[in-house]
C-alpha cells in the first residue's frame, strides 16, 4: 500500500471520528441519515486500511479484526450471549445491572489491573477524559469530590440544562483565553492530578 503506514492514517482515523460525531449531533433527519451513512462508511475504511497494513506485514486481517470484536462481545456481554454466541432467554432488568456485569467481565480478563484509570487514552481531549476519569472512580466505588473545586470559586455546581453547562464551559475557555492560559492542558493536569490522587495502593 506504498507509502501508508499506521501512523500516518492516525489524523484521518481521528478526522473521521469526529465526522460521525458531527453527524450524529446534526439532529434526526433523512439527510442526517444520508451523512451518517457515508461518515460510518469512512471510518470503516480507516478500520479497512489498518487491517490491511497488518496482513502486508502478515499480522492480521480484517477477518480477524471481526472475529476478535465479536469473540469480546460475548466475552464481555454474558448477560446477552451464551457462550456459543446465542442469544439468552432472559436479559437484565436495569442498566446498572448490566454495567455491574459488564464490568465484573472486564476485570475478569485483567485480574491483576488496580488502576481504575488504566486504558484510558492518553490522547483523549481533556474534558472527555475527565468525564470517564469520574465514571471511571465512581464505578471503582471511589469517593469523589466533584463540586468542591468549582463551590470553592463561586462558580454554579449544577447547571440547569446542557445548554447552560455549555455557556459556563465557554465562559471559562473565554477568561481562561484572556488571562493566557491553556484550557486543554491546565484541565488535562487536572485530570492527571484527580487520577494520581484517587490512585489505590497496591
Amino acid at each position: 500500500m506504498g507509502a501508508l503506514t499506521h501512523e500516518s492514517l492516525v489524523e484521518y482515523l481521528i478526522e473521521e471520528a469526529y465526522e460521525v460525531v458531527d453527524s450524529i449531533e446534526a439532529g434526526d433527519s433523512p439527510v442526517r441519515d444520508h451523512e451518517l451513512r457515508g461518515e460510518l462508511g469512512d471510518v470503516l475504511l480507516q478500520v479497512v486500511l489498518h487491517a490491511r497494513l497488518a496482513e502486508e506485514r502478515g499480522s492480521f486481517d480484517f477477518a480477524d479484526v471481526v472475529r476478535s470484536i465479536n469473540a469480546k462481545m460475548v466475552r464481555r456481554n454474558q448477560h446477552v450471549f451464551k457462550a456459543d454466541g446465542s442469544l439468552r432467554e432472559t436479559f437484565p432488568a436495569s442498566v446498572e445491572e448490566i454495567i455491574v456485569k459488564w464490568d465484573a467481565a472486564k476485570r475478569a480478563e485483567k485480574p491483576g489491573r488496580q488502576d481504575p484509570f488504566e486504558g484510558i487514552p492518553p490522547h483523549l481531549p481533556a474534558l472527555a477524559a475527565a468525564q470517564k476519569s469520574l465514571d471511571r472512580a465512581a464505578r471503582a466505588g471511589l469517593t469523589v469530590d466533584a463540586h468542591g473545586p468549582a463551590a470553592a470559586l463561586g462558580l454554579p455546581v449544577s447547571p440547569a440544562s446542557e445548554e447552560a453547562l455549555g455557556g459556563l464551559l465557554l465562559a471559562i475557555v473565554a477568561d481562561a483565553r484572556e488571562q493566557g492560559f491553556d484550557a486543554e492542558r491546565a484541565l488535562r493536569a487536572a485530570v492527571r492530578s484527580f487520577q494520581n490522587s484517587q490512585a489505590q495502593p497496591s
